[in-house]
């Protein structure tokens, strides 16, 4: 199990994955909301001002002729009232003349100095700016409006101030209700989110508890009917694990049944021998020479057993290889070492070889080769013809071992790869050619055994080929 601390939920990361940029994003949404809130609220007192000021224009008339025109104002506060919303917020004015004299209302509001834009806001020469007056900011607009009579005509610069007061409140308002409808929003999608991630997630969960709560050796594949298609991956390899773990405990099971049964004959045929070697039964001399046999053939069956327990563990966790080595010096190294029982035979033996690097561990292919040989030298009649070749084909290394033993039988070629399968009675433990052919897997090779016939039909030898795949950088 992975420690708490370093392991990561899925669930956590869905939700965090989820959430965050939605929260990111409507915090985002919720500034550009109220900014369009808050122009919104402007615009309306804004054009509220606007219209205080033309209430105003509409007041004013003028006296004298001429350059003596003068402004007249007679506007009550009365007048402006209408436009006070509950008393949150006081309207003041000024009326003067374009050169600054003052005509009516508060003669301590500053004298607008500013410009009318080029596009102002309304089909109006109006202004808005904010100031400050009487310790109090406020919202000013000034119209420029065109007074005439009969006798003369003037421009009066309108100005009108409103306390902010209840665009404030209004503002916090609105920034409230955006915020709670958003606050709500985001709670409603968290509870989906929630709500959606729970119910994806429910097959992990289901799946971890099926595997938590099976027994040990419980290597059956996994239903998983109702899961997503994106966890089918997670359970199609799962069961492939198991199906490989399955198949492998089998093969140990079987392994070991085998080689119990194996091991049972010669520890009681030495038992035998030693209880006959005990009661005299024997001269001394000949019990040795039994015993020595016995135990040369169980000593060979272990050591076998072993070569066979590495590549099965060799092939099911493959490590990295020290390197390409050249198939033909290994068989001619091991063929003077065998050379010995070559010549007990009195055997005709023939050896060529060429340099072919393979990209396999060197006791392995020394393995294969023991084998083969061995088993050729065993069914090889004495005085007869045994040929060893190692050539190069293409991408492939081919290793030929061509005895003149008698073949192979039809009803024993289908199961002399199986362990403990031996060809015939002359003293093998049926391992050999299990072992070549784990290793030949092991390495992405294939073994073939192929008997050789005369023009009669007659068997004269088995022809043992293996074929491995070479060094990438050797091969042609």
């Amino acid at each position: 199990m992975l420690p708490k601390a370093r392991a990561r939920s899925l669930r956590r990361r869905l939700l965090l994955g989820i959430l965050l940029p939605l929260v990111v994003l409507i915090g985002f949404n919720t500034a550009a909301l109220y900014r369009q809130a808050l122009d919104a609220v402007n615009t309306a007192y804004d054009r509220t001002l606007l219209a205080s000021a033309k209430s105003i224009g509409e007041q004013l008339e003028v006296e004298g002729d001429g350059n003596a025109a003068r402004l007249r104002a007679t506007v009550p506060y009365s007048a402006l009232e209408i436009f006070e919303a509950d008393n949150q917020s006081r309207l003041f004015y000024r009326v003067s003349e374009q050169n600054g004299r003052l005509v009516s209302g508060y003669e301590e509001l500053p004298l607008w100095r500013g410009r009318i834009p080029d596009r102002p806001p309304y089909a109006a020469l109006v202004d808005f700016y904010d100031a400050e007056f009487r310790g109090s900011a406020v919202r000013v607009a000034v119209l420029l409006q065109p007074v005439s009579s009969s006798r003369g005509h003037a421009i009066a610069v309108i100005q009108v101030a409103e306390t902010l007061q209840l665009r404030r409140g209004l503002a916090q308002q609105i920034l409230i209700d955006t915020l709670t409808g958003q606050a709500v929003l985001v709670l409603v999608i968290g509870l989906v989110v929630v709500v959606v991630v729970q119910s994806a997630t429910r097959p992990v969960r289901q799946l971890s508890t099926e595997l938590r709560e099976r027994s040990e050796g419980d290597l059956r594949p996994l239903a998983a009917r109702d899961a997503p298609r994106e966890l089918l991956p997670v359970v199609d390899a799962t069961n492939q694990v198991m199906r490989r773990l399955r198949h492998q405990l089998d093969q140990q099971r079987r392994f070991m049944r085998d080689a119990a049964h194996q091991l049972r004959t010669p520890l009681a045929v030495l038992k035998v021998q030693v209880q006959s070697a005990l009661r005299g039964d024997v001269a001394p001399t000949d019990a040795l020479h039994e015993i020595g046999a016995t135990v040369d053939r169980a000593t060979a069956l272990a050591q076998q057993m072993l070569s066979l327990a590495r590549v099965d563990q060799a092939r099911h966790e493959p490590a990295e290889h020290d390197g390409p080595h050249d198939l033909g010096a290994i068989v001619r190294e091991l063929a003077l070492e065998m050379s010995p029982l070559i010549a007990a035979r009195d055997l005709d033996f023939s050896i060529a070889t060429v340099a072919t690097p393979v990209a396999a561990a060197e006791w392995m292919q020394r393995e294969l080769a023991r084998n083969l040989l061995h088993n050729a030298i065993r069914h090889t009649p004495p005085g007869a013809a045994l040929q060893l070749r190692v050539e190069q084909q293409g991408r492939e290394a081919v290793l030929t071992v061509a005895d003149s033993g008698p073949g192979i039988d039809e009803e024993l070629r289908g199961r002399l790869f199986q362990p403990f399968a031996a060809g015939s009675s002359s003293g093998g433990t049926g391992l050999g050619l299990a072992i070549c052919q784990e290793i030949v897997r092991s390495v992405g090779g294939s073994i073939e055994l192929l008997d050789r016939r005369e023009p009669d039909g007659a068997v004269s030898g088995l022809d043992v080929t293996v074929r491995l795949p070479m060094a990438a950088h050797a091969a042609v």
